[in-house]
C-alpha cells in the first residue's frame, strides 16, 4: 500500500518512513502539510501518517483538505500525537475527520496493528462503493429500482440522476 507520510521532525519521519517500509510499504514522505497537500492532490493515496503540528498546514487542515477533496477514495488519516493529548484534543481531531491515532514516540507493533485495521477498513470502504455503483434493474420490465424501493422507466431514474434526457427512435 502506497502511504504519504507528513513529519517535519527529521529524526521521527525517518524511523517512521523505516518502519513502514519494513512492513512491505511503499512511503512518500513529505516534511510539512503544504507539501504533503500538493503531494496527495497530485497523486491521492489511501493512507495518510501525519504529526498534528506542523509549519504550515498543521494535521488537522490537512485531513479537512483531504476530506474536501471531490471524486476521490475514501483516504484513512492516522494523526501523530503526543502522550499529553487530552480527551478534548480527540473529540476535535475526530471531527476534522481524523480516524485514528498513534502516540509518539512510535512503537512498532502498534503502527503494525493499526494499519492492518486501516487496510480492512479501506478494502470495506471499497466494497461499499463498488455495491453502491450496482443499479438494480429488472429483467422483465427493464425498470429501475430507486431508494424509495419504486420502480421506474430507465429514461426517469437516468433523468433524475443525471439530468439527461433521452430521445427515442426506431
Amino acid at each position: 500500500m502506497k502511504i504519504l507520510i507528513a513529519e517535519d521532525e527529521p529524526v521521527a519521519a525517518k524511523i517512521l518512513q523505516r518502519a513502514l517500509e519494513s512492513f512491505g510499504h511503499e512511503v512518500r514522505l513529505t516534511s510539512n502539510g503544504n507539501e504533503a497537500w500538493e503531494a496527495f492532490d497530485r497523486e491521492p493515496v489511501r493512507l495518510i501518517v501525519s504529526d498534528w503540528i506542523m509549519p504550515g498546514l498543521d494535521g488537522l487542515s490537512l485531513c479537512r483538505k483531504v476530506r474536501e477533496r471531490k471524486k476521490t477514495p475514501y483516504t484513512y488519516f492516522i494523526l501523530l500525537t503526543s502522550q499529553e493529548t487530552g480527551p478534548e484534543n480527540y473529540d476535535l481531531a475526530t471531527d476534522s475527520g481524523v480516524d485514528d491515532f498513534l502516540s509518539k514516540p512510535l512503537d512498532r507493533p502498534t503502527i503494525r496493528m493499526r494499519l492492518r485495521v486501516a487496510e480492512r477498513i479501506l478494502q470495506f470502504t471499497t466494497e461499499i462503493r463498488q455495491l453502491k455503483d450496482l443499479i438494480p434493474i429488472c429483467a422483465y420490465c427493464r425498470k429501475i429500482r430507486n431508494d424509495g424501493n419504486y420502480w421506474q422507466m430507465v429514461e426517469t431514474y437516468i433523468n433524475e440522476q443525471t439530468g439527461s434526457n433521452l430521445t427515442h427512435g426506431i
